[in-house]
């Protein structure tokens, strides 16, 4: 479980990436300074969809030409950060809710005892997916093809930083998110994810955030929604851009990261151009 763990922001499926869409419409980029080494900054979806892990020549001739992989976050190395402490959801949840709870878990291969114990944000995240999470999603596959190719592997932000934003949910906070998860369907959450597949196919990182922005934020009172975007996207994206542009000064870079982070006032595209890096989209070869 511990690969596919992600802040709701981009784990609701940010969906799929064809070679023609996000090449020709803005998810792949290359960055050049005259101050700095190259980076390229490639879009993410975190799923095993084919349409997204075959990936292009270009991506790949990409990643091998540069010095460090740069990714989203590091792996959590303390499964212990993903559950609650003295506590069980089977105390919390009514009879149905829990029999629901069991058959999202069985769905996604999760043992229940271990399910019952996650925190109640994470299991909201993961059981929205309207398909089983993998390890082999796309940002995965990415930082093992940089291991055999024996890049340097870091993340823009630790595991603990990366799941603090979610953490800071109270209990009860976290419990009205799964319970508004548990009454989906799987036909909504299927429409959904077709809804975002087709703004990915088109490259429209905008489109994308402004989607993700109303389905997020039907499922959490409007106040703390405002409140957790900000948290999720806008203070991170200020982060990993200080990051990677301080990484850049003497390394090139290969940044894998969730689509939602690169647009917006804030977005990491933003932060490059106002950095004084030139960007052009990476086309297909």
């Amino acid at each position: 479980m511990l690969n596919f763990c992600k802040p709701l922001i981009y784990v609701l499926l940010l969906s799929l990436l064809s070679t023609t869409a996000f090449a020709e419409q803005g998810l792949f980029w290359k960055a050049e300074s005259n101050a700095s080494k190259p980076i390229y900054l490639f879009g993410t979806i975190h799923t095993d969809d084919n349409r997204v892990t075959d990936f292009p020549p270009q991506v790949i001739a990409a990643l091998k030409s540069v010095d460090v992989f740069m990714m989203e976050v590091e792996p959590p190395k303390d499964t212990s950060m993903l559950q609650m402490q003295d506590a069980n959801l089977s105390a919390m949840l009514s009879a149905q809710e829990l029999e629901q709870l069991y058959a999202l878990a069985d769905f996604h291969v999760m043992h229940r005892d271990a399910a019952l114990r996650t925190k109640p944000w994470l299991l909201a995240v993961v059981f929205d997916s309207p398909r089983p999470l993998t390890p082999y999603a796309q940002d995965n596959l990415l930082m093992r093809l940089a291991e055999d190719s024996g890049k340097e592997v870091i993340g823009l932000e630790t595991a603990v930083e990366h799941f603090s934003v979610m953490d800071s949910l109270t209990l009860d906070e976290q419990l009205a998110f799964l319970r508004k998860v548990l009454k989906r369907s799987q036909k909504i959450k299927e429409r959904d994810y077709e809804r975002l597949l087709k703004a990915y196919l088109k490259g429209d990182a905008d489109k994308l955030n402004a989607i993700n922005d109303q389905m997020t934020g039907s499922m959490l009172p409007a106040e703390l929604w405002a409140r957790m975007r900000v948290k999720l996207l806008d203070e991170r994206n200020l982060a990993m851009a200080e990051r990677m542009l301080a990484k850049a000064k003497d390394k090139s870079l290969f940044v894998a990261v969730g689509a939602s982070h690169l647009a917006g006032e804030t977005g990491l595209i933003a932060a490059l151009k106002q950095a004084g890096y030139k960007l052009s989209v990476v086309k297909k070869q």
